[in-house]
């Protein structure tokens, strides 16, 4: 009976231990394309991407995402500490109750694509607006030389104006 008792203290003490070394903390590496975007975490800036993020608390804990970069819409996400399971804690928790709170983690990485602010076809199949004042010196100039008559200079003229 005693080597029983001797031998629960040493399991005990051996999950007690494991469960103080194995941390409760979670982390998650944040990336966005294109990187060097500045990264809000529950509304306060962080850094930029890639960034490494870690927290100790408990599982179902939601954190709000937003990244923002020069030249791209605002990105706005959300991620929560239940995407993965988290072995340690889980099995602290068959001999504890509190590690039960630690049993879910976060994925390893949380990749987010940045959209353009301005769509780049829609920009080359737009005329430039010096193209179109250039287009409208000519035509002015073949109207003044008498090569196009004033009815045709505004049909043309709206054309190019797009009315």
């Amino acid at each position: 009976m005693n080597i029983l008792k001797r031998y629960t203290k040493i399991l005990s003490a051996f999950f007690s231990v494991l469960i103080m070394f194995s941390s409760c903390a979670s982390t998650t590496w944040i990336k966005s394309e294109p990187n060097n975007a500045k990264l809000y975490i529950n509304d306060e800036h962080v850094g930029e991407t890639p960034y490494s993020y870690s927290d100790t608390r408990i599982w179902g804990t939601t954190n709000s995402v937003r990244i923002e970069k020069e030249g791209y819409k605002t990105f706005n996400t959300t991620f929560t500490r239940n995407e993965e399971v988290d072995i340690l804690p889980a099995i602290g928790g068959i001999f504890f109750i509190a590690p039960l709170l630690w049993t879910m983690k976060y994925k390893n990485s949380h990749n987010y694509e940045l959209s353009p602010l301005v769509d780049n076809q829609n920009v080359s199949n737009s005329p430039n607006k010096k193209d179109k004042v250039q287009q409208l010196l000519e035509l002015k100039k073949l109207l003044d030389a008498g090569v196009l008559t004033k009815e045709e200079f505004d049909k043309e003229k709206k054309k190019i104006l797009g009315d």
